[in-house]
């Protein structure tokens, strides 16, 4: 089963999150977590989307797509 919670920030997406994952025993993975990590780690990709996101812009789907898949 995946489900995938999307809404801006602060609206509790993380609390819904854990609260499914609890009680449906499935994974609860974050991309902000996910990001976090490449940037502490300073992989390729975390390097990649610093450069994004210092310009204001998206990280671009193919490059969270692969953080997502690296995971």
């Amino acid at each position: 089963m995946i489900l995938i919670l999307l809404g801006p920030p602060g609206i509790g997406k993380g609390t819904q999150a854990s609260v499914l994952s609890d009680i449906l025993k499935i994974n609860h993975i974050a991309t902000g977590d996910i990001f976090r990590k490449n940037f502490k780690e300073n992989t390729e990709l975390g390097i990649l989307s610093k450069k994004f996101i210092a310009q204001g812009l998206l990280v671009p789907d193919d490059i969270t797509n692969q953080m997502i898949a690296d995971y």
